[in-house]
């Protein structure tokens, strides 16, 4: 195996999975070097697992390429967890996530901090052209914030804060994300099936 596919075509995921997957024994590529375009699949999934799978057994068939691919979202416990699968459509597809964060913070308008809890969720997803498949699950917990506060990270960043650090995801840095993140997790518990005995960056 030389070459695994990150299929996503969002660049600051992608920035963000070649940090987290950067000691493995193998050339990451990216759908930006491939020869030619490949259009999206539909992200039809009833869970995080569904979609994870759709990506990676799409473009893996598309490329011959192992790909890795994951699903994540925010899942609001007020909300009975929206987003949830739908964080990525949520307020219209193409809404930027500054209108997405607005429409979460408007539906829990006047509901208590200590009822605001919350999590990102994230599943990854590798499929092979042998057939082989794995995955791994990564969760993040904290609560939203008031008002969307730091410009690290992308998406729903700037609202979940982390009481522990008393910061938001979007004001710490990419060394500590990567070290507690969902995506982070998710990536480094299937890295532990597809190569034993290796270890994704913790980053730590």
């Amino acid at each position: 195996m030389n070459k695994i596919l990150l299929a996503t075509g969002n660049p600051h995921k992608t920035e963000e999975l070649r940090r987290i997957l950067a000691d493995l024994p193998v050339e990451l590529v990216d759908l930006s070097s491939l020869p030619s375009p490949i259009p999206e699949p539909v992200e039809d999934g009833e869970t995080f697992l569904d979609n994870a799978f759709i990506k990676s057994r799409y473009y893996c068939r598309k490329t011959g390429l192992p790909a890795f691919a994951d699903d994540s979202g925010l899942e609001v416990d007020a909300l009975n967890g929206e987003p949830g699968v739908h964080s990525a459509r949520y307020a219209g597809g193409d809404t930027p996530h500054s209108v997405k964060m607005a429409r979460v913070l408007e539906l829990l308008q006047g509901v208590p901090r200590d009822k605001r809890t919350a999590r990102f969720r994230c599943v990854a997803a590798a499929t092979f052209p042998d057939g082989r498949e794995f995955y791994g699950e990564g969760a993040m917990d904290g609560i939203i914030h008031e008002k969307p506060e730091g410009n690290k990270g992308f998406g729903y960043d700037p609202i979940l804060y982390l009481p522990d650090v008393q910061k938001t995801l979007a004001q710490i840095s990419a060394r500590e994300k990567d070290a507690r993140s969902h995506r982070g997790q998710a990536f480094r518990n299937l890295v532990s099936q597809v190569f034993p005995g290796a270890a994704a960056t913790r980053q730590s």
